[in-house]
């Protein structure tokens, strides 16, 4: 409610401005067209530079009243559920979307655009109401981007990251589709053939690009191209500069034109279009409709966004030239590669990413990785399985192909950018935690499981997690071998501590071989586990959600419960019913996925 009156305000002060603009323009002429002094002139351009900037810096305060009160309102809600939390704000969303549309569609059915509706009919609202909404959508399509203020944010914003981003691709892209698509259905009379005008105009051009760099974003973003052609995908994204330099010249050149608003008081469009023959001549009550295009304003829209985008720009630029210091490569069986670097000031939390560059195997892919470090280590590190050309590249630029150990100064130079945060930080906030891994998802365990065991070790107050049940998921018995050796370390600590409760892990073999469950068999009887050498038993097969939830929830009452899952879509549409139908009165599942 805030943020609509926020708008309201926001408008009134653009009114306003505009019309004391208007009456200066009007003083000019009024100067121009009775030879008054020179110094009238000076006096018009003074004020007309003043209100563009007073107008100017109305528009810069709205973005910064506009982010303020969003802030609070997350801080408001950080204790909600973050499903709530999250569904708010994409109402919220919506809602100012639709409020738009009808807004400025029912604007383009007032007597001003008569004469335009005669030439284009219903198509001219139908084509400004969605140009609105692309404007609302472009001010806030730029913002998930920016990693370092969404890094910010998150210390105090509790909302699920990803139901952001793709809807609003999608409106974004439909209110595209309608904004372009709809004057073409109901086109001018013109001498010119469409494609000459098309191809020959401002806004002709400029559409066309926008709408090719869109097409090409959006099918670039499928699930198989990002999986296998993440080059593809990489690079197609960067045409979103083509994408907003050509809106935010779209509107310049003003071809929808409408009655102007002094014309209009002495020009009734709806008396006098039934007597056009009468028009300019002696004695009639009708002079000649004149005509003008509104200003371009989504310049006004997306320049704050813009401006925070080339912030976080330059502050990734200055981070890519900070020295990094690869101090350990470790080469796992299972082809993923571990390594450990140093970088002066990093600082880290469980669960943060980085993106890492190798300049020798390309200058401008960045990819990222999770953190598998704790923040309490001195060195922070990274496995990379090794599935793609560019981390094969790597692999094979760490000596991973080599059968000694490279030097340190043979090793290649690589860049960070970040830490940024994701959804396993909030994990110290429950008092009873679940984890759920799939595959090489496991990754941002790794780092909560030893900041965890090393808070609990040194009795730090600010521990508020009592206990942890981790259940890891794997197809495969190479996958268990780089993470196993930190379960095992773990195990054993925990055990000479008298601490063995603290952590319940579940292993999950998914898929196996014939071969592979006779040997299983034999060893079943022995103290450690065949596959991961501990004391737990490997499972097979895959878990019964609903009988662990039930379990968990008998064993702690009256307690929330956080639930964290790094894998596949399947997994979390399965994990997030369970925590709304295991929620009650004293129990509450909290749901947070990471994006995998």
């Amino acid at each position: 409610m805030c943020i609509i009156l926020l708008c309201v305000l926001y408008y009134i002060c653009v009114l306003y401005y505009i019309c004391v603009l208007y009456y200066t323009c009007v003083l000019y002429y009024i100067c121009v067209l009775y030879y008054i002094h020179v110094y009238y002139i000076i006096l018009y351009y003074t004020c007309v530079l003043y209100y563009t900037c007073v107008l100017y810096y109305t528009c810069v305060l709205y973005y910064i009243l506009y982010y303020i009160i969003l802030y609070y309102t997350c801080v408001f809600l950080r204790r909600v559920n973050n499903e709530v939390c999250a569904l708010v704000f994409s109402w919220c969303g919506w809602g100012i979307n639709a409020f738009l549309f009808v807004h400025f569609y029912m604007a383009f059915l007032t007597p001003r655009w008569f004469y335009t509706r005669v030439l284009l009919g219903h198509a001219l609202s139908w084509a400004r109401a969605p140009a609105a909404c692309l404007n609302f959508n472009c001010m806030l399509i730029l913002l998930p981007v920016c990693r370092n203020l969404l890094s910010f944010l998150r210390g105090s914003i509790q909302v699920t990251p990803h139901t952001f981003k793709e809807p609003r691709c999608k409106v974004t892209l439909y209110s595209l589709r309608g904004s372009k698509t709809v004057p073409w259905c109901n086109p001018p009379v013109s001498p010119q053939s469409q494609t000459i005008v098309m191809f020959t105009t401002v806004a002709g051009l400029t559409g066309v690009a926008i709408t090719l760099a869109l097409i090409l974003i959006i099918t670039s973003s499928t699930e198989v191209i990002r999986r296998s052609y993440f080059e593809v995908f990489w690079f197609t994204h960067h045409l979103f500069v083509i994408f907003f330099i050509g809106l935010v010249f779209h509107g310049f050149e003003r071809i929808v034109r409408g009655q102007t608003l002094e014309n209009l008081k002495v020009h009734d469009p709806e008396n006098c279009s039934e007597h056009f023959e009468d028009w300019g001549r002696n004695g009639s009550d009708c002079p000649e409709p004149k005509f003008a295009g509104n200003p371009p304003m989504t310049w006004k829209w997306v320049v704050g966004p813009m401006f925070l985008y080339v912030c976080e720009r330059l502050v990734r630029y200055y981070r890519s030239h900070q020295k990094v210091v690869i101090t350990k490569v470790v080469m796992h069986p299972s082809r993923t590669l571990e390594l450990q670097m140093k970088k002066k000031g990093f600082k880290m939390e469980v669960g943060q990413y980085v993106f890492i560059q190798c300049p020798s195997v390309s200058r401008l892919e960045w990819h990222p990785f999770t953190l598998t470090s704790a923040p309490e280590e001195d060195h922070f590190s990274a496995h990379i399985r090794i599935v793609g050309d560019w981390t094969e590249a790597l692999y094979t630029a760490c000596g991973g192909d080599q059968p000694e150990q490279q030097q340190a100064w043979t090793l290649p130079k690589i860049a960070i950018d970040g830490p940024f945060g994701t959804a396993s930080e909030d994990a110290f906030q429950y008092e009873v935690v679940m984890l759920v891994g799939a595959g090489i998802g496991v990754t941002p365990f790794a780092s909560l499981l030893k900041s965890v065991w090393y808070k609990r070790i040194q009795n730090h107050q600010d521990t508020f997690t009592k206990k942890i049940y981790f259940y890891w998921l794997c197809p495969e018995t190479q996958a268990f071998e780089w993470f196993a050796d930190l379960l095992q370390t773990l195990e054993k600590q925990m055990n000479e501590q008298n601490m063995s409760d603290f952590l319940s892990y579940n292993i999950y073999l998914t898929r196996w071989k014939d071969q592979e469950a006779a040997h299983f068999r034999v060893h079943h009887e022995a103290e450690n586990d065949p596959i991961t050498g501990l004391k737990q038993k490997t499972l097979y097969g895959k878990p019964n959600w609903d009988n662990e939830f039930t379990t968990i929830a008998a064993s702690h009452p009256k307690t929330k419960v956080g639930v964290f899952l790094c894998g596949p879509p399947v997994l979390g549409k399965a994990l997030a019913k369970q925590c709304r139908s295991h929620t009650e009165a004293d129990v509450k599942f909290i749901f947070n996925k990471e994006n995998f």
